[in-house]
């Protein structure tokens, strides 16, 4: 069962972000799913370099760079989770082990809440519901 219940979390992680990062690199060439919805913001995150990259690149490339990483974050982790339910019966210490993917689906549930809209907030709630039952019947 836990097993199952890893291999179900961590296939919401690979489709969300899966899907984020595809959107985002959509946006590099038709800005439409992650662009402001007044363009004349977009153009300004164009026109505006950042200070830690000391004018390097702009605010639209970094937000765009940001995105694309977090979504494929979010996909290695899930390939992870879905890895991990496939060999459970092979890992050692995994009990203990159980509780990165909790936290990690916690974490990404608390910035949804905080930052993001309803469909995150629902995707990661799920999924770690699905990392929490996976340790409990472990």
């Amino acid at each position: 069962m836990a097993g199952h219940l890893l291999i179900i979390g961590g296939s919401i992680f690979i489709f969300m972000g899966a899907g984020h990062g595809l959107l985002c690199i959509i946006d590099v060439f038709h800005p439409a799913q992650f662009a402001p919805i007044d363009d004349s913001v977009r153009l300004a995150m164009k026109s505006t370099g950042v200070r830690f990259a000391r004018g390097r690149t702009n605010m639209w490339d970094a937000w765009l760079g940001f995105n694309i990483s977090h979504g494929l974050g979010m996909l290695i982790f899930g390939a992870v989770a879905v890895w991990l339910g496939l060999n459970l019966e092979h890992a050692e210490a995994a009990g203990s082990a159980l509780l990165i993917p909790v936290v990690i689906g916690l974490v990404y549930f608390c910035l949804a809440v905080r930052f993001w809209f309803y469909a995150p907030v629902v995707g990661f709630a799920v999924a770690t519901a699905c990392f929490l039952g996976a340790w409990c019947t472990y």
